[in-house]
């Protein structure tokens, strides 16, 4: 029996060539394109020439363990399931779905199938994402106050999904991870300026269900500068992590602000606070390429050795929040997520004046609307 493990990636385009070039260093993998387009397929077959090339999943699911889905988002739920049909270990690029219900559904096809059903959350494989965790579970912050997240650049502007869907799951996969809670509740502000169809600017406020911490995320395609940032604010320390840096990704700042007694001001005028600035240490983060890291993890799950660490119901998780997002920017008012939504129950959503309603199991975009393909 061969102790080769087959994998197809769906899709070779952005991501899709990137999965392509890490599975294809893995040992004992071996690594079959799946793309309709006949430029693409040859594309891959020229830079990887170790690679199986194919128009149709169809076609190779007697051949493969395993597929790797790196479509465009709104495809990947269709993608996803016809995998999971054919009894195939199944990773999805982040969204894992554009709808709750596709979310809902994939979640249940791979339990009641047996199958390994993994959400593509790269950062959850980032040696500094791990180390700031480690850093916030030690106390070394001390008590929390809030989460700032930036994620910023100039494009890449997509045709199917909006700001928030695109580049806002990175973000709340990594508070996620670092904190081992999931939003409560959701406020958003979005606003379009190139085009009338995606929102490409937009800034969200989480706040988690159990740790009752705040979490702010700024995501953008029309901002000169490139911005990769998460910053940990504590009562005794705070610490940031810089994807863009090659070096000390992760700083600890002994900096912050204490009261002080306020009947003891000079000037009544003035906050009685005091401020704190101390050294800043960077611990040494040893760095792999956390898509590496994911595939061959991804790859130890197919395998029976490991169990994925961001799982159907963590992407479902996030599925969640990115609707209720889209909720709460066209109802102008926050979204309370209920508890109960990591277990596969359709949320309650709850405005600022209490009345509540379920959020919709299929989240319709602007562009959907613009063409009229509301069912």
């Amino acid at each position: 029996m061969s102790n080769t493990t087959w994998v197809a990636v769906v899709g070779y385009g952005y991501w899709g060539s990137k999965h392509v070039r890490v599975l294809s260093t893995l040992p004992d993998v071996n690594v079959v394109v799946v793309d309709a387009d006949p430029v693409r397929r040859a594309e891959a077959q020229r830079n990887f020439p170790s690679v199986t090339a194919a128009s149709d999943l169809a076609a190779v699911s007697d051949l493969v363990d395993a597929v790797v889905v790196a479509t465009p988002p709104t495809t990947h739920a269709e993608i996803a399931m016809q995998a999971l049909d054919h009894g195939k270990h199944t990773l999805v690029e982040k969204p894992l779905a554009t709808s709750v219900r596709d979310a809902h559904s994939l979640v249940e096809a791979a339990e009641q199938r047996g199958l390994h059903l993994m959400a593509g959350h790269t950062f959850v494989y980032n040696a500094a994402v791990h180390k700031l965790r480690e850093i916030i579970r030690s106390g070394e912050l001390g008590k929390i106050f809030y989460i700032d997240t930036s994620r910023l650049n100039l494009g890449l502007y997509q045709h199917d999904v909006n700001v928030i869907w695109d580049l806002a799951p990175h973000d709340l996969s990594i508070i996620s991870y670092l904190l081992d809670d999931t939003p409560s509740s959701v406020a958003a502000w979005a606003q379009h300026n190139v085009s009338g169809r995606h929102a490409d600017v937009a800034h969200l406020r989480l706040d988690l269900a159990n740790s009752a911490i705040s979490a702010f995320v700024h995501v953008s395609w029309l901002n000169p500068q490139k911005v990769r940032r998460v910053t940990v604010v504590g009562d005794r320390k705070m610490a940031i992590y810089n994807d863009l840096l090659d070096e000390d990704r992760v700083r600890i700042y002994d900096s912050g602000v204490d009261l002080r007694n306020p009947g003891g001001a000079e000037n009544s005028y003035a906050m009685p606070v005091t401020y704190r600035s101390g050294d800043i240490v960077s611990p040494h983060v040893a760095f792999r390429e956390p898509l590496l890291v994911q595939d061959e993890h991804f790859v130890d799950c197919v395998r029976g050795n490991a169990w994925p660490r961001t799982s159907g119901e963590d992407g479902l998780n996030v599925v969640h929040s990115l609707a209720a997002a889209d909720l709460a920017q066209s109802a102008g008012k926050p979204v309370r997520i209920d508890s109960a939504a990591g277990q596969f129950r359709r949320p309650k959503a709850v405005d600022a004046d209490g009345r509540s309603w379920n959020v919709p199991m299929r989240v319709v975009s602007p562009f959907e609307q613009e063409r009229g393909d509301v069912a």
